[in-house]
C-alpha cells in the first residue's frame, strides 16, 4: 500500500501546486488590469520590481523564523538566471508595445516549442508521439482563442525573439537549478528575488519612462491605488512561489502547456467582469480545443515513455535538512 499512498500523496500535492499557481496568476492579472486600466498605473517594470521586493521580504522572514535553511547557489549561476529573468520581463513589455496583440500571442505560444527544444538538447528529453500531438492541439486551441490581428515589424520581431528565448531559458533554469543544487522553491527564491528586485527597481523607472513617457514618481498616488499596488505585491508572492514550485516539480514545458489554462480562465473571468466583448463562437471553440489538448497532454506525458530523460539525472550538490520548507521534489527518469 505504501507506493500507492505515496503516489496519491504526490498527485494531491501536484494538484494543489497547480491550483495555487492558477488562482494567484489569474488573480494578479485581474488586479493589475484594474490597476493599470482604471487607475492609470502603467509602470509594469517598476511594479514587477516591487513584486520581487515583497517576495524578498517574505523569504527573509521565513529564513529568520528558521523555516528556510541556508543554501548555496554559485554567483555565476545566479547572474545567468537574473539576466534571463530580467530580459524576459523587459522583452515581454517591449514586445507588447511594439507588436500587434495577435503577434504578441503567437510569440507567447512559441515558448512551448522553444522550451521543448531546450529540454531535448540540454536534458536529452524524449517525447512520445501522443505527447507531441497533444502539445500541438493545445497550441491550436489557444491560438484560436487569442490570435486576432497579426502584423510584424523588424524591431517588434527582435523584441519578441528576445522575450521568447529569455523566458524559456529562465523557466528552464528554475527546474535546472533546483535539480542540480537540490534547492527548494523557497531557497531558490531567496537567492534570486533580491537580485531581481534590486535590478528592476533600479532600472524600472527609466524603462517605464521610455515605454510610457510617464514618470513613476509623478504618478498621482491615492489610497485606492496604493491598496491595489499592495494587493498586487501580496498576490505576486504566491505567483512567484507557485511558479517555482510547479516548474521544480515538473518541467518548463509542462508548466507552459498546462499553464495555458490560466489564459482560458482569464478570458472567462474577463467576460464576467469586463463585459461580453471578444467572447464569440470561435473563442469558445478554441477554449474547448485547448482544454482537450491539456487533458490529453496530462494523460500522454504521464504514461511510460510519454516523456522521459535518456541520460541519468544531474548530480545534486547538497541535501535538504529535516524540518525545513521543501517542495518534495522527486527527480527520476520520468519528468
Amino acid at each position: 500500500m505504501a507506493p500507492t499512498n505515496k503516489a496519491d500523496r504526490k498527485a494531491a500535492v501536484d494538484a494543489s501546486a497547480w491550483m495555487f499557481n492558477v488562482v494567484t496568476s489569474v488573480g494578479i492579472i485581474l488586479v493589475n488590469k484594474a490597476l493599470m486600466a482604471t487607475y492609470g498605473f502603467s509602470f509594469a517594470t517598476t511594479l514587477t520590481g516591487l513584486h520581487f521586493a515583497t517576495t524578498t521580504l517574505m523569504t527573509a522572514v521565513l529564513r529568520w523564523l528558521g523555516y528556510i535553511q541556508s543554501s548555496h547557489l554559485p554567483l555565476g549561476e545566479l547572474l545567468k538566471f537574473v539576466l534571463f529573468a530580467n530580459f524576459s520581463i523587459v522583452g515581454m513589455n517591449v514586445s507588447l508595445m511594439w507588436n500587434s496583440v495577435g503577434f504578441y500571442q503567437i510569440a507567447k505560444l512559441s515558448m512551448i516549442p522553444v522550451s521543448c527544444f531546450l529540454e531535448v538538447v540540454m536534458d536529452k528529453i524524449r517525447y512520445s508521439r501522443d505527447t507531441k500531438l497533444s502539445i500541438a492541439v493545445v497550441l491550436l486551441g489557444v491560438g484560436v482563442c487569442t490570435v486576432t490581428d497579426v502584423s510584424v515589424n523588424t524591431k517588434g520581431f527582435i523584441a519578441a525573439f528576445i522575450a521568447v528565448w529569455s523566458t524559456s531559458l529562465q523557466q528552464y533554469y528554475v527546474h535546472h537549478l533546483q535539480r542540480r543544487y537540490n534547492l527548494s522553491s523557497f531557497n531558490l527564491l531567496g537567492h534570486t528575488a533580491p537580485a531581481q528586485s534590486g535590478t528592476l527597481l533600479l532600472l524600472g523607472p527609466f524603462l517605464d519612462y521610455w515605454l510610457t513617457s510617464k514618470r513613476v514618481d509623478a504618478y498621482n498616488y491615492n489610497l485606492v491605488s496604493i491598496m491595489f499596488i499592495t494587493l498586487s505585491c501580496t498576490i505576486a508572492v504566491g505567483t512567484n512561489l507557485s511558479q517555482f514550485i510547479c516548474i521544480g516539480r515538473f518541467t518548463a514545458v509542462s508548466f507552459q502547456v498546462l499553464g495555458h489554462m490560466k489564459t482560458i480562465l482569464v478570458l472567462i473571468m474577463g467576460f464576467f467582469f469586463f463585459g461580453k466583448e471578444g467572447l464569440n463562437l470561435h473563442v469558445v471553440l478554441g477554449m474547448i480545443i485547448a482544454v482537450a489538448g491539456m487533458i490529453w497532454y496530462g494523460n500522454a506525458s504521464s504514461k511510460p515513455g510519454g516523456k522521459e530523460r535518456r541520460s541519468p539525472s544531474l548530480p545534486t550538490t547538497r541535501q535538504q535538512k529535516p524540518g525545513s520548507l521543501s517542495d518534495s521534489n522527486e527527480h527520476d527518469a520520468k519528468v
